[in-house]
């Protein structure tokens, strides 16, 4: 049976209680930590930066999965790579050589990642889809939590499957933003790997249970 990932998005985290989030995590069915790093120029919203990950790293303890969504993220690959991501994900429209940007982070020994916006075509990574370990689709329009779900994620979400079988990769697909049990099952059958949870989770009377859930009605799909 297969078994989808779930990644709580630390941006929906109480930060006043940032070490009780991350622990909850750690304690719960979670696979990841989704951190975005925002810079109030590529997106409208700053978010954290490398102190914050810095002690997140020291309490977590599973697979950092870090989503920069800023301007010339090249300038920041080594960094964060010594900051304990052990995956790197940029985006598609911030990056003017992507190819070169993907042998970068994989050259820090990290896993490379691409994030397409809601309004961008998968066709874009034709060329590159061997290169990426990752693909993160936004599925609400990136830089604020707790938005509306885009529902053509479906069919991009299946565009992309599609591409990735017919180049023989082993690309997993993620999706970020404005995922509930509503939709949870229905992005699994279209071909989710890894479902990114912010506000579902943490605004929930009962985190650890939301994530069991999420991750119950996903497997064996």
């Amino acid at each position: 049976m297969s078994t989808t990932k779930i990644a709580p998005s630390i941006l929906a985290a109480d930060f006043a209680n940032l070490q009780r989030d991350i622990e909850m995590i750690n304690s719960s069915e979670a696979d990841w930590f989704h951190i975005d790093v925002m810079d109030g120029v590529f997106v409208p919203n700053i978010s954290f930066g490398m102190p914050v990950l810095n002690a997140i790293k020291q309490y977590a303890k599973k697979t950092i999965d870090v989503h920069l969504m800023i301007i010339d993220p090249d300038r920041y690959i080594k960094t964060f790579a010594e900051l304990g991501s052990d995956i790197l994900t940029v985006h598609y429209e911030a990056c003017t050589h992507l190819h070169r940007t993907l042998q970068a982070i994989k050259a820090e020994g990290m896993k490379a990642g691409v994030a397409l916006n809601p309004h961008t075509n998968i066709k874009v990574l034709e060329d590159t889809i061997n290169d990426i370990d990752l693909v993160c689709i936004m599925s609400v329009n990136p830089g604020f939590g707790g938005q509306i779900f885009i529902e053509n994620t479906y069919e991009k979400v299946k565009q992309l499957k599609a591409l990735i079988s017919s180049k023989g990769s082993s690309t997993l697909i993620e999706i970020d933003g404005g995922v509930t049990s509503k939709n949870a099952k229905k992005l699994k059958v279209a071909g989710a790997d890894i479902l990114v949870a912010g506000s579902f989770v943490f605004k929930s009377s009962d985190p650890v249970n939301t994530i069991k859930d999420l991750k119950k009605m996903t497997t064996g799909v």
